[in-house]
């Protein structure tokens, strides 16, 4: 199946997708058919901050609808952050919207974790991943701990790479939300992997959007 991507939000978590779904179908000898449209990452960290999830949801349709033309049968946002807005999206999506949220709370429920804790943007963290995990608890983020990872998440996505100070925030913070008893820290921004790959946080990791790509690539590959 021809699959439309919405990249761009940040440029290093759309090469996490592209890269992962060509690895997926290398690996099983099968074509990829692929579309991505870019959306502009600043604009959407200011609809995010502004709570504007349906200017957000008109920005991304218009790329859908590109994506449509262009003989997409089915679209994907590649960002946990730009699910803020996919309830709006889904809405009034030309195309199915592959959403990352039920793909994340059935992944958690066959693993049959009961306390996950997540860190990401802001509004990943304060909804608990939009309110879309119902088989587990939440052990939230708090505190200084909510602001510092928010901050430097942003930063860091906005221009696709990270340093060791930002990757300490994102630890020490992951090590306090398994103090408080999280069997394990769900990586809600997709471009965490800039932080976690090749390092040990002394914690159990989930990312969400390795989940969202391997529901993507099952979708493409049907």
């Amino acid at each position: 199946m021809h699959i439309g991507l919405i990249g761009g939000i940040g440029p290093a978590a759309t090469d996490f997708y592209y890269r992962g779904l060509i690895d997926r179908h290398v690996a099983a000898g099968i074509p990829l058919d692929v579309t991505i449209c870019h959306a502009d990452v600043r604009e959407m960290s200011r609809n995010l901050m502004g709570k504007n999830p349906g200017r957000q949801a008109e920005i991304f349709v218009k790329l859908v609808e590109r994506m449509k033309a262009a003989g997409a049968k089915a679209a994907a946002i590649t960002s946990m952050g730009g699910h803020f807005c996919v309830k709006e999206l889904m809405a009034i999506s030309p195309l199915p919207i592959l959403n990352a949220i039920p793909e994340v709370d059935a992944a958690l429920a066959r693993r049959k974790l009961k306390k996950v804790g997540i860190i990401g943007t802001r509004t990943v963290m304060e909804s608990r991943l939009y309110g879309g995990i119902p088989s587990v608890e939440v052990v939230p983020t708090e505190g200084e701990d909510l602001d510092r990872v928010h901050s430097n998440y942003v930063e860091m996505a906005t221009v696709g790479h990270v340093n060791d100070a930002q990757r300490q925030v994102f630890f020490e913070a992951g090590r306090r939300l398994t103090a408080r008893g999280a069997e394990v820290v769900m990586l809600g921004g997709t471009d965490l992997f800039l932080a976690f790959t090749g390092h040990d946080p002394g914690f159990a990791v989930i990312d969400c959007a390795d989940i969202h790509v391997d529901a993507i690539y099952a979708k493409s590959a049907a």
